[in-house]
């Protein structure tokens, strides 16, 4: 995987000033960071989504194990 390394970011800053101009460059820097704030964001909620859901089966499968031990240490007690 290539590596950026601190001149390609000067390189990258310096041609965005250019291409964009220095008026606008903090205008797109602050909606680069919104996008990126959504974007974490977004993806923090689903993995919360899918660790809620995983302890939820957790759980159920520890339900219906306990259940199961029952009714058989039932059926061995008749």
């Amino acid at each position: 995987m290539p590596q950026i390394g601190w001149f390609e970011i000067i390189i990258i800053v310096i041609l965005s000033i250019v291409i964009i101009g220095p008026k606008d460059f903090p205008i797109v820097l602050k909606k680069i960071g919104s996008w990126v704030g959504y974007i974490k964001g977004y993806f923090s909620k689903i993995q919360k989504d899918m660790t809620d859901m995983e302890n939820v089966v957790e759980d159920e499968i520890s339900l219906e194990k306990s259940n199961s031990n029952q009714t058989s240490d039932k059926k061995k007690d008749e």
